[in-house]
């Protein structure tokens, strides 16, 4: 399955086209992140990780998820 991935610091989102329902849920809770318009669409340093987790935590459809990036 195709997938998308947006770091954001210690936080990565990861998008799935294919999941997505396109309820809009991510562009009303975070506006300045989300733009369907723009390429790429999602632009994850534009919050903080933790309103990215709560945001994600959202999604309906699970077509956004996210992943904790730890130091090797």
């Amino acid at each position: 399955m195709e997938t998308h991935e947006y770091p954001n610091g210690n936080i990565t989102v990861i998008w799935q086209p294919q999941k997505c329902i396109h309820s809009a849920v991510c562009v009303k809770m975070l506006p300045k992140v989300y733009n369907p318009k723009d390429r790429p669409w999602i632009k994850a340093t534009n919050a903080t990780p933790e309103e990215l987790k709560i945001q994600i935590d959202q999604c309906p459809s699970g077509a956004l998820s996210y992943k904790f990036n730890t130091e090797k």
